[in-house]
């Protein structure tokens, strides 16, 4: 397996390990999927078949209008009597578009799908009730013989039905998802295809970064197993020193903030734009309150310096988020905004939040940044802090309490009904 591959010039089964075989299908000018994610170099849909002694088992499938191309490689090795199992790793169209066709041409073969698919399964594939399938979960397996299929249940990534398959033989690791990219390149593999780091990373962190705790469960499951390839549902074929993979995205979804101040230290965030110098002044009084309170470490950052999406990094690892913004034209500024609407690619759920601003007549901005933070999931210590123009020296020192009480809050000081939920602002 050492020469160079090209799989654009015919539509034949490609053998990555002994008796296993790509016959996925590639999409080269595809330049964005799920509206979200620039492809600038197309997507693989990857799909794997397995021989056994006692059978074929076909690993995911392809998205609907590559079926010709899938079912002209799979004929290339096998016929569709040897066909025992089918496993699903994933049900989004992009992976099972060809799986009620592939079970028409292979009646006899079991399909195996998560428990949490079952589900999704009629209703991506508008399949029948006496559709048979057998439900797995970690730990299961399913034979061909004298080669085990085991299965690693690991949910969330980047749907609730997400698994991957394990060939014990082989030390396969048949990923969906997970180690994957959209990254289009005939020869495969990743010792092989041109440079694709830009692509795993940013595919991860659109796809993966959401579900960072969900990443570590689930390597949890992976990193004990021997590895001696990755075939994820997308990008190259990971052969060449798979573990590192592994080892990045451990990396990716761990924390720097905690190694950087301290596991004990709590991290809260104060966002803020001013128009005339009073909600800053706001944001560096309620800075010193909060910053006042042992084991809270307090940064803040005035959204006219630059650009905003450096902080989402930053966001994703603080435990608490204030912004502050004055009310123009009955609306919060656009950078408050463009940070808020940049956030959808983290975590926020549970979180600590707060919104402050000065304002001049209606004052609507707090409550509009109040509610953006309702629908990211995050939990309110204080209702928002408003002052009319300029502050005076007692609503500075409201400020001031208002940071210490978040603070406060942040480090368990604050009993559970001080907390204000989002429903008691409407």
């Amino acid at each position: 397996m050492s020469g160079e591959i090209d799989v654009s010039s015919h539509r034949r089964a490609v053998e990555v390990a002994d008796q296993v075989y790509w016959i996925g299908a590639l999409d080269p000018t595809l330049r964005v999927f799920d509206i979200i994610l620039t492809t600038a170099n197309g997507t693989t849909y990857n799909s794997y078949l397995v021989k056994g002694s006692e059978g074929v088992a076909v690993i995911d499938t392809v998205k609907e209008n590559f079926a010709d191309e899938f079912f002209s490689r799979l004929e290339s090795a096998i016929d569709y009597s040897e066909i025992k199992v089918i496993v699903l790793n994933h049900l989004e169209p992009d992976h099972s578009g060809a799986l009620p066709e592939l079970m028409r041409r292979a009646p006899h073969a079991r399909l195996y799908i998560s428990k949490r698919a079952t589900s999704m399964l009629k209703a991506l594939l508008h399949a029948s009730d006496d559709l048979e399938y057998t439900t797995v979960t970690t730990g299961d397996s399913v034979s061909l013989g004298d080669r085990s299929l085991r299965f690693l249940h690991t949910p969330f990534l980047h749907w609730p039905d997400t698994q991957c398959t394990y060939l014990e033989d082989e030390a396969i690791l048949f990923s969906g998802d997970v180690f994957g990219c959209h990254y289009c390149d005939k020869r495969l593999f990743n010792d092989l295809v041109g440079d694709f780091r830009f692509s795993f990373d940013y595919y991860y962190a659109h796809i993966m970064r959401p579900f960072k705790k969900h990443v570590l469960e689930a390597l949890k499951l992976i990193e004990p197993l021997q590895l001696r390839l990755i075939a994820p549902t997308h990008g190259p074929i990971l052969r060449e020193r798979p573990r590192r993979y592994v080892t990045h995205y451990r990396e990716l979804s761990t924390s720097a903030l905690a190694r950087g101040i301290g596991s004990e230290d709590q991290s809260m965030i104060i966002f803020y734009m001013s128009s005339y110098g009073n909600t800053a002044r706001m944001a560096e009084e309620i800075s010193e309150g909060a910053g006042s309170v042992p084991g809270v470490r307090v940064s803040l950052f005035d959204l006219q310096g630059g650009e905003t999406s450096p902080f989402v990094d930053l966001i994703e690892e603080a435990d608490a988020l204030l912004f502050g913004s004055p009310t123009i034209n009955g609306d919060a500024v656009k950078p408050v905004w463009d940070l808020l609407s940049s956030l959808a690619v983290v975590n926020l759920k549970g979180k600590l939040g707060g919104a402050f601003g000065s304002f001049g007549w209606s004052g609507e901005a707090v409550r509009m940044i109040e509610d953006r933070m309702r629908g990211l999931k995050m939990h309110i210590p204080r209702q928002g802090l408003r002052v009319k123009l300029i502050p005076t020296e007692e609503e500075l020192k409201d400020c001031r309490q208002f940071g210490q009480e978040i603070a406060e809050a942040l480090v368990g000081k604050a009993s559970d009904s001080d907390i204000v939920e989002f429903a008691d602002l409407i």
